[in-house]
Formats: structure tokens, sequence, C-alpha cells
């Protein structure tokens, strides 16, 4: 299978400029590829860094050094150098994120926040609307509060509508930072069978997944981020 994703001695290290400049190393030499329908999990303590390696991937952070290629169809982009407004057509054709925090414009309802990744990508309203519809079912979220804005819901709804969200789109690179976090044994489930079906898809995923029964279930291969922990 052909590789999606490929970071070659990336590192990064945080300065913090309200404590007099303080340089705060974090990962050094992150090295690792994804290939299409393969989910690589990241694993190690809280603070390796794992959290990091996502956003520097989605763009969210800057690499100090090192590459970050997506291959997606006829795209190629080296997301370490990439502008900006290069970055933004990335997350629209090729990278998905589902975060472990879900930020939603307020007073929208909850079927146009999951639907809206796909109206972005060119899908009819009412098509976008239908797959939506189809998700917040599959993740228990009852039909009388699709019309109500997902922050009037409980924590574990509103991860559940973030799941939905970043599933609901066909792209060929997703990243997953906690996605089975405050979700119950069921719906656990429902998120392992829908990386499965993205994995029969050809989708690439890195994901960051501390339960250990899901990481189980859903990683092709484990890596182990201490070994790429920066020296201080």
């Amino acid at each position: 299978m052909s590789t999606v994703l490929e970071l070659t001695g990336v590192s990064k290290t945080f300065t913090m400029h309200l404590q007099g400049g303080v340089r705060l190393p974090v990962v050094d030499g992150v090295e690792f590829a994804v290939r299409a329908g393969e989910c690589v999990v990241l694993a190690g303590r809280s603070g390796v860094g794992k959290s990091s390696i996502l956003k520097m991937i989605y763009g969210t952070y800057r690499c100090d050094g090192g590459s970050i290629r997506v291959h997606a169809d006829s795209l190629m982009l080296d997301v370490a150098s990439a502008e900006p407004r290069q970055i933004l057509r990335l997350r629209t054709r090729a990278l998905g994120y589902v975060t472990q925090f879900l930020r939603a414009v307020p007073r929208v309802p909850t079927l146009d926040v999951v639907a809206e990744p796909l109206v972005i990508a060119g899908v009819q309203r009412d098509n976008a609307r239908r797959r939506a519809a189809n998700l917040l079912r599959r993740l228990n979220i009852p039909e009388r509060l699709w019309p109500l804005p997902p922050a009037t819901f409980s924590g574990g709804e509103q991860q559940r509508v973030n799941i939905a969200r970043g599933f609901v789109s066909d792209l060929p690179l997703l990243l997953l930072d906690e996605p089975t976090a405050a979700l119950d044994a069921g719906n656990r489930a429902v998120v392992v069978d829908l990386v499965a079906e993205k994995k029969r898809r050809g989708t690439a995923m890195v994901a960051v997944v501390h339960d250990e029964d899901a990481r189980a279930a859903i990683a092709d291969r484990i890596i182990d981020v201490h070994r790429f922990a920066a020296a201080a």
C-alpha cells in the first residue's frame, strides 16, 4: 500500500516567552511513516509529546526541524514548510483531526456542525446532512438533540459529536487524539468499528489512545514516543 504520511527528523521545542525565554525541548528525531489503510498509535506517558506530534502533522504547531510530508492522490505537501493557505487547503482536501475538545460555533445545530466539513468540501447540503445524521445515530445521539447546539450537551455527548464530525468525510489521512475518552463501552465499540471501516476504505490514521483495549483493537503498529524524547 502507498505511503500517505512520512515524518523525517522532526523536532519541537517550546519557548516560554513569559518565563524569560526558557526553552523546553519536547521531541527530537521523530521518524515514522503511515500507509493507506493503516492505523499507527503513538504510545507513551502523559507529557512525552504524543499530542504535540499530532498538532505538528495538522499544522497547528510548527516544528523546529525535519519534514512532515503528506501524499494524497495528486497532492504532496511538506507541512513543516508549508504556508498557512496551503495547510488550510490540505485540511479541506486530505487531512482530518478528531481532538478531545469540540470547538463549534455557538447556536449552530448539531446536525450542521457534523455536516459542515462535507459542505466546505463541496458536498450538497442535503446529502451532507444525511451522512451526518447516519453517524449521529450510530453514535447514539438522540434525534431530538440534533437541532440543538452541542455546547448544551454533556461531555460524553460533545465528544461523540466531535467524533461524528471527524469521521463524516472520506479523507486520505485522519488524526485521532483520544477519540474514546469520556465514552462508555458501547460507544467505544462504535468508534472501533468506525476506525475499521476507515481502514477498509484506505484511510491512513495516526492515533493517541490511552485505553488499552481500544488501542489493541485499532492499532496496526504502536510507536513508543519515549524514543523521540528530547534531552533537556
